[in-house]
């Protein structure tokens, strides 16, 4: 399909008073093919109707160039029809003249004759043949605009643009309009960009849809291609397998900018007190029973204890929410699953490799992995009848749900099932899915089971929704669960602030590890501000097969000898982990990478101050249930003796010079 119309480079700034300037777009390249329908979607204020002006060509760029054909765009012209909000009639003519009107003055050529067919014809497109003769103020907003659009098609434009066309309508105007439009674009090939702010709008008209970022300097942020087959219906179109991922995509991209602009928004000065650098934090969490210790030193007043006089905790609903907040430093730091600093710092976010440190373990356990209850009742009890039933089903699509690629649950799971003869990407299908997401799709079939951290798997159970088949103290018993992390460059631009955050979070630890303040957590994690459910649902513990109260065992690890300390052997598992399923290469530079990442001098200093005595603790070593035994003086010859994986590839990753934020 060739392109129709080219944005290459484009930045646009407006005149302000005093010699100012407001930067509006920058570095804008968009192609759009022939007879491709594209959608504009942002926050308000991030340009996307002046991008369309200027495609229009009722603006022109300060820099870059927009063509049509192969032309440059330098003015308007009825090869671009624009078709407004507004709806733009002349209030004295009727539906007819309105049309005829442009017809009559772009298409002259015609005979009368001709010219009064080619009206006719597009009033009846829109189905507004009864009401020809009648004013625009005899007319409803839905006639008035279809009427508009009659009149921008009737000339035969190479492209229409469409700027928020429907939004003052009612929802069914709305629903029926949209219905019209996508049937005469459909029938006429039509191109055609169109700014909305309706997340299913974009879905339901869209080939592609293109999100741009806030402004100033506003630019694309993301462009979805739409695999929903046409022609499309609005009522059938939301029971494609795609509709709601790309739903979701646009939402996350939307709450993300909202999240920036409302960081920017705040006076982020960096406030020194007490000898520390930065008493003003952003701490990113999931809802998840591995956030406790951050809401126990919220709730507890620790942060306020070493210094940190201004914490705030931010609920993320995923941790690619984490993941970004580290990237454009909305956050200062973040509970994240243990393998994402060394997937981060080696680049597996698909950006440049961002050094990510860890100075403290805030978890250990805490994982399971649940099947559907109608996998249950049909003799699914072990992974060897799961295998078996995998065997007797292959021709069926069978989905499990994980958190994150760089997560214990994903390294967990692909291992047990590897170690069982179940490969993990061609016999199940693994799909990244938000915590909170995952019981939902368990319930409406979408999934078959889940691996994910409490109180997720507990929930299933007790609604009757899953069975859990396998827990992580049966796969590697004091597995690293969650852990702190923030960037190289904040770590070294405010190194007292690391220090007092990991004494505050490492003395959360120590009182979410005794037993007796089990009750107490469940109850203050089940306030809305951290998981917001009833506190029964989440526990600390698992009960003993005896019975017997005095046989519990604790699930989550959040206080102990070598709990908390940060474990190159670990973090070296993880690397391995990952460049076996081909989430990251395995890097050669690996010695590099542990040393960066993993930050056992603050926590040694912080563990000290704290007058703990672990602080030299080592770790045993890394002992799964298969005993397989993992050499950490030779992680490329343990990858090339695991029965099963990708094929992977050994990199050098360039790091960057450790630098503070300051610089």
């Amino acid at each position: 399909m060739t392109s129709l119309v080219s944005v290459q480079d484009v930045t646009k700034t407006f005149p302000l008073g005093g010699g100012a300037h407001y930067l509006a777009l920058k570095g804008i390249d968009l192609e759009i093919r022939k007879g491709e329908f594209i959608s504009l979607i942002g926050h308000s204020g991030c340009g996307k109707s002046t991008l369309l002006n200027m495609i229009a060509g009722l603006d022109l760029p300060t820099d870059g160039t927009v063509l049509l054909d192969g032309e440059t765009v330098r003015r308007p012209g009825p090869d671009k029809m624009v078709v407004f909000q507004n709806y733009s009639l002349l209030p004295w003519l009727s539906v007819r003249q309105n049309i005829a009107l442009a017809v009559d003055e772009v298409l002259p050529e015609l005979t009368f004759a001709e010219r009064h067919s080619v009206v006719d014809e597009h009033i009846a497109m829109v189905g507004l043949g009864h009401a020809a003769d009648k004013a625009p103020g005899q007319l409803s907003g839905g006639m008035r605009q279809r009427v508009a659009i009659a009149r921008a098609l009737a000339i035969r434009p190479k492209l229409l643009l469409l700027d928020e066309p429907f939004g003052a309508l009612d929802a069914l105007t709305r629903g029926n309009l949209q219905e019209k439009l996508m049937q005469i674009c459909n029938e006429h090939e039509l191109t055609a960009v169109m700014v909305t702010h309706d997340v299913d709008e974009a879905v339901l008209l869209s080939d592609r849809i293109v999100m741009l970022t806030n402004g100033p300097g506003s630019r694309i942020g993301g462009v979805l291609e739409v695999d929903i087959p046409r022609p499309r219906q609005r009522l059938q179109v939301v029971h494609h397998p795609s509709y709601y991922s790309l739903r979701s995509e646009i939402i996350y991209f939307l709450n993300r900018q909202k999240r920036v602009k409302q960081w920017q928004a705040k006076s982020h000065r960096v406030l020194a007190r007490h000898g520390l650098e930065k008493v003003n934090l952003d701490l990113g969490f999931l809802p998840l029973a591995a956030c406790a210790p951050l809401a126990v030193a919220e709730a507890k007043g620790l942060f306020t204890k070493h210094g940190l006089d201004e914490v705030q905790l931010v609920r993320e609903t995923s941790w690619r929410g984490v993941t970004d907040g580290l990237v454009d430093a909305t956050l200062d730091a973040a509970l994240m699953p243990s393998g994402m600093p060394t997937w981060m710092t080696a680049g597996g976010h698909g950006g440049p490799p961002l050094p990510i440190v860890t100075a403290l373990t805030l978890s250990r356990n805490g994982n399971g992995v649940t099947l559907a209850t109608r996998l249950a009742e049909q003799g699914v009890e072990s992974v060897e009848t799961y295998r078996d039933y995998l065997l007797q089903h292959n021709r069926e699509p069978h989905t499990l749900g994980i958190v994150h690629p760089a997560s214990m649950h994903n390294l967990l799971l692909r291992y047990w099932l590897a170690a069982h003869a179940i490969d993990p990407d061609r016999d199940v299908h693994l799909q990244t899915l938000p915590p909170a997401q995952m019981l939902a799709d368990l319930k409406d079939g979408s999934i078959d089971g889940y691996c994910v951290g409490e109180p997720w798997n507990r929930r299933a159970q007790v609604e009757g929704r899953g069975t859990p088949i396998v827990g992580d103290l049966e796969i590697w018993s004091g597995h690293p669960g969650k852990v702190l992390g923030v960037r190289e460059d904040w770590a070294l631009a405010y190194p007292n602030t690391h220090i007092a955050l990991v004494k505050a979070l490492l003395e959360a630890c120590a009182y979410c590890q005794d037993p007796g303040h089990a009750d107490e957590l469940s109850d203050l994690l089940s306030d809305r501000r951290y998981l917001g459910m009833r506190a029964d649902l989440i526990r600390f513990g698992v009960d003993a097969p005896s019975g017997r109260a005095e046989d519990w065992q604790p699930h989550h690890l959040f206080f102990g000898p070598g709990v908390n300390r940060p474990s190159r052997s670990e973090h070296l598992w993880i690397l391995t982990q990952l460049a076996r399923w081909a989430e990251i290469p395995f890097p050669r530079n690996y010695v590099e990478i542990l040393e960066r990442v993993c930050g056992v001098a603050v926590y040694s200093t912080a563990a000290r101050e704290l007058g703990l005595d672990d602080v030299s603790y080592q770790r045993q070593g890394i002992a799964l249930f298969d005993g397989r035994p993992f050499n950490s003086d030779d992680p490329i010859g343990y990858l090339n003796q695991v029965s099963l994986h990708r094929d992977f590839s050994v990199a050098e990753i360039s790091l960057s010079v450790p630098r503070p934020l300051s610089e």
